[in-house]
């Protein structure tokens, strides 16, 4: 629902500006690929870094919690017919208990790393649109759209590679501490 109003309000603008512009002269408009911006940054390759040292601990947890449940149901097919009723009770609840907290333990690993990487993705995500608003005061543009919301814009007009090629903008100034 939110794209679709995104991409109503841009070609809505897009036509604005076309109209303004049609009355001034010449416009000048761009596409950028915020995707290509992001993933081709350094800081993204250190933000997949972060991410897997910080969630390497717990992937490994879950391998090793999958490799003792693998090793117990190996043990209950092989050893199931010369078991104690009582013993093989205890092993069945045993495998029934690991394979829920397996897959509860997984389901909080996947949760909690997608919550990490949307947070990391969107930190770059902003760091993407500053560098595009820079390059587009530089160089003067009257408009530039995203390239995911569109349904055709020509090559001519895609500054994805040039915006990825110029220099980043200055991180902005940390406030001064008060006295």
């Amino acid at each position: 629902m939110f794209r679709k109003m995104w991409l109503v309000a841009a070609v809505a603008a897009a036509g604005v500006v076309a109209g303004a512009a049609s009355a001034q002269g010449n416009l000048k408009i761009g596409v950028v690929s915020l995707d290509r911006i992001v993933e081709g940054s350094p800081a993204f390759a250190v933000a997949q870094k972060k991410l897997e040292e910080e969630f390497g601990p717990r992937q490994r947890d879950l391998a090793a919690m999958q490799q003792k449940l693998r090793t117990q149901q190996e043990t209950f097919q092989r050893d199931a017919p010369v078991m104690g009723e009582e013993e093989r009770v205890n092993l069945e609840r045993q495998i029934r208990d690991g394979q829920r907290d397996l897959q509860r333990t997984n389901q909080t690993l996947v949760e909690d790393f997608q919550l990490r990487q949307n947070e990391e993705i969107g930190k770059l995500q902003g760091e993407a649109i500053r560098r595009v608003q820079q390059y587009a005061r530089d160089q003067k543009y009257d408009i530039v759209l995203p390239a995911q919301t569109l349904v055709f814009a020509s090559t001519a007009v895609d500054i994805t590679d040039a915006v990825i090629k110029a220099p980043a903008p200055p991180a902005a100034a940390a406030p001064a501490p008060s006295r």
